[in-house]
């Protein structure tokens, strides 16, 4: 821990050192509040967060990669990945700070959208179950984002090609088991495969919690998930 938290808090207060972080934290809320209420928010006639989840996974494939490119790129591109390393510091624990800094940050945008669901308690009688289960939802597949993010950081000094592999590969990740890649797929591949596709789909596992069900498959996958891409992140700084 020790060795952990002068790592987060360099990165973690490096967000707000720049008008940038607030500006991202800004847009990301007016955009994500803005898709949710013009969707139909207010036509539903229901006191839920439904069209909130359902944007909500969309909107992380431009944010998280956002937040997470410059994680490695820019230490690698301006030379100072090199005296963070001469510094007591095992790449371990060096990992987990930046991650857990930009989870932070992450949080903090997620916390922002909380005034919708204070809107729904005020226009209703909203089950705050199902709505803690959405949010637990997703602040997991949030980690796995951003640990797939981080990955991406750690392979190149350019944040703009670390943005854009992790759009594609979360992407995918996204798409997997979605209805748009089995119509796509259907006519010519076997139900197997969609089916086995299916078992990676982030929105099959967070689905089922926007819905109130925090099943262990859904939680163990995002866990899963994260913690690999956080091996294989110091795996490559190791290298």
């Amino acid at each position: 821990m020790n060795q952990i938290l002068p790592v987060f808090k360099k990165e973690f207060f490096g967000y707000f050192r720049s008008p940038v972080g607030y500006v991202i934290l800004a847009v990301f809320h007016i955009v994500i509040i803005g898709l949710a209420v013009f969707a139909g928010y207010y036509e539903s006639n229901q006191a839920s967060l439904d069209t909130l989840w359902t944007f909500l996974p969309w909107a992380f494939l431009i944010f998280i990669p956002a937040t997470g490119m410059r994680l490695w790129a820019e230490e690698e591109r301006s030379g100072s990945i090199e005296l963070l390393f001469t510094l007591p510091i095992p790449p371990m624990a060096a990992v987990l700070g930046k991650f857990l800094a930009a989870w932070a940050f992450i949080g903090i945008a997620l916390t922002l959208t909380f005034s919708l669901a204070l809107t729904t308690s005020y226009l209703g009688n909203p089950d705050w179950g199902i709505m803690f289960s959405g949010y637990f939802g997703s602040v997991l597949m949030s980690a796995a984002y951003l640990a797939i993010s981080s990955v991406c950081s750690a392979l190149t000094k350019n944040q703009v090609i670390a943005f854009v592999i992790s759009v594609l590969i979360c992407f995918l990740a996204t798409l997997f088991g979605s209805q748009i890649l089995i119509t796509l797929l259907e006519s010519f591949a076997p139900g197997g495969l969609l089916d086995f596709l299916g078992n990676f789909s982030f929105l099959s596992h967070y689905q089922t919690m926007t819905r109130g069900l925090i099943e262990l498959s859904a939680v163990s996958f995002f866990v899963t998930l994260t913690i690999a891409f956080l091996a294989i992140n110091v795996v490559i700084l190791e290298k």
